[in-house]
């Protein structure tokens, strides 16, 4: 008996000892985590600079119109697509600043006083924040479908708002003087009964929804082809 009571103190001793160490090494832990946290950090935001160079250039650069089809100031472009890729990767916050860096760095070279720029950086959003708030909570392709179909109705259901009660108004404001007679004349040729009574029923649900509603869907079609090939990179 005496023998385990003097076994016993010198364990519990010893284990009095060890202590200092022990929340030294719980220190050093910590540290180390937080250099992690850190090396993270930097590395997504590396990534996020990335795709906002390449959004910026699909968003400047690679563009075309469908004059056949839609008013040839409509240009199809896919600068949604990186930001859905880093919305995917990262979440919907890095996502949304892909957008929102895209938007910025544009803002010098606009040719529509701002407006155009600041309403692709609400529309942007309307995709991409509920698409990859949706694959966040629902990490596989069912989420990533559901996510960007909700996506692309968001962005179509908000462009139909933000260019009726916004941009057409302010375009005819600032760039025709207020004479809706010059924007009537560009969607003749397309719409050959336009007139000013009835310009948003053709230009808003034969123009822009479709519009989008096309364009949108290749981008997330897209999405849902390259996210799991990029997939590996994205996360390095």
């Amino acid at each position: 008996m005496e023998q385990n009571k003097e076994e016993k103190k010198f364990a519990d001793i010893a284990v009095a000892a060890e202590q200092p160490d022990a929340e030294f090494n719980r220190t050093a832990d910590n540290k180390k985590h937080g250099k992690l946290t850190a090396k993270v950090t930097t590395k997504t935001l590396a990534k996020i600079a990335i795709l906002s160079a390449l959004s910026f250039v699909l968003y400047m650069w690679v563009k075309f119109p469908l004059p056949m089809l839609f008013p040839s100031f409509l240009d199809v472009q896919f600068s949604e697509l990186p930001a859905l890729l880093g919305g995917f990767s990262m979440g919907p916050i890095a996502g949304c600043a892909i957008i929102v860096i895209k938007c910025l760095i544009k803002l010098p070279f606009t040719t529509t006083a701002c407006v155009g720029e600041l309403s692709d950086l609400l529309l942007g959003i309307a995709i991409v924040l509920p698409a990859s708030l949706i694959y966040k909570k629902y990490k596989n392709k069912k989420g990533a479908f559901i996510g960007l179909i909700v996506g692309v109705a968001c962005n179509v259901v908000l462009s139909i708002l933000v260019n009726w009660l916004v941009l057409i108004p302010t375009y005819v404001q600032l760039f025709f003087g207020g004479n809706w007679e010059v924007l009537l004349n560009i969607v003749r040729p397309l719409y050959a009964d336009v007139t000013l009574q009835n310009f948003y029923a053709y230009y808003l649900f034969l123009g822009v929804a479709p519009f989008n509603l096309l364009r949108l869907s290749i981008t997330a079609l897209l999405t849902f082809l390259l996210y799991k090939r990029v997939s590996p990179v994205l996360h390095l």
